[in-house]
């Protein structure tokens, strides 16, 4: 039965790499990325606002840390995400993001003083060459002829961004709940996106975009997190982290019914590849996975 939360999770993440791409065509990414937040913020108010508040004196020495975490895990990666949803497929934005953990990994070497294990390395260079194989379309010239996809490009910096943000999580160890962690850094993270908001395009609210913001707002935002943190309430951090490396796959099969995207030879090598080196790189002994505690993607 507990099960089933790590699963839901996973499914609704895989759906919100749709959700970016649908996104791509009807709104903003500016506009998707702050009305995320907004509604995760209406939704979460009710249950945080007088219990953070009350405790707003314990939290002020960390309002810095959560600062910074947002701007990295709530505003660059997810807005890097929508706008690279302009210009690259649904499978590429889940692929590249499952490579957290392998970022993870290599930034605890000098943040966490984790050291470098074989595992790692085997890892990387598997993942990283299933991930060339990708962006290249198996023609591994070409890739170096013309570069990679701008597209791409936003979606590996916006992981390197989520990466550093899991990293510092485990750094910081703040003597803070999940949820009024979360809910102060989605309060930040409201204060960084508004600017970038009042110069996007207006959104115009239809039954084809509104359900596109309250799947990322509430599923993606809300409901994913709280079955993540229910999941490892339950199962552990090492059970739940597995899960997660199903999420190109639940992708690929999303995007093939709903976007009616078809997959190549070299998706399908790529994918194996970068999945077996996360899995890899994640039996080093002693590693906690990169993905145990985060609360939100």
């Amino acid at each position: 039965m507990y099960y089933l939360f790590p699963i839901i999770t996973v499914f609704i993440w895989a759906g919100n790499a749709i959700i970016n791409k649908m996104a791509s065509t009807v709104i903003d990414p500016g506009a998707i990325s702050f009305y995320r937040w907004l509604v995760a913020f209406m939704v979460l108010t009710p249950f945080l606002a007088r219990s953070t508040w009350k405790h707003r004196r314990h939290l002020l020495p960390y309002l810095p840390k959560l600062a910074f975490l947002s701007l990295l895990g709530m505003v660059l990666n997810q807005s890097l995400g929508y706008y690279a949803g302009l210009s690259t497929t649904a499978l590429n934005l889940s692929l590249i993001t499952s490579l957290v953990p392998l970022m993870g990994l290599f930034l605890s070497i000098p943040l966490l003083n984790q050291k470098l294990t074989l595992y790692a390395v085997l890892g990387a260079v598997v993942s990283f060459s299933g991930l060339i194989i990708m962006l290249a379309h198996g023609d591994i010239h070409a890739l170096f002829s013309h570069g990679m996809n701008r597209g791409d490009v936003l979606v590996l910096l916006g992981t390197l961004a989520y990466a550093l943000y899991v990293v510092l999580i485990k750094r910081w160890r703040m003597p803070i709940s999940n949820w009024q962690s979360v809910y102060v850094q989605v309060c930040f993270a409201l204060m960084f996106l508004f600017p970038l908001f009042s110069i996007s395009q207006p959104v115009q609210f239809s039954n084809q975009t509104v359900p596109l913001i309250m799947y990322a707002g509430l599923l993606a935002s809300v409901i994913a997190p709280w079955c993540w943190m229910m999941g490892i309430e339950h199962l552990g951090a090492d059970k739940a982290a597995i899960f997660m490396n199903l999420m190109p796959a639940v992708t690929a099969v999303f995007a093939s019914i709903i976007l009616g995207a078809s997959l190549a030879l070299f998706d399908y090598v790529g994918m194996a590849m970068i999945i077996g080196g996360v899995i890899l790189a994640q039996q080093s002994r002693g590693t906690k996975p990169m993905m145990a505690k985060v609360p939100q993607k």
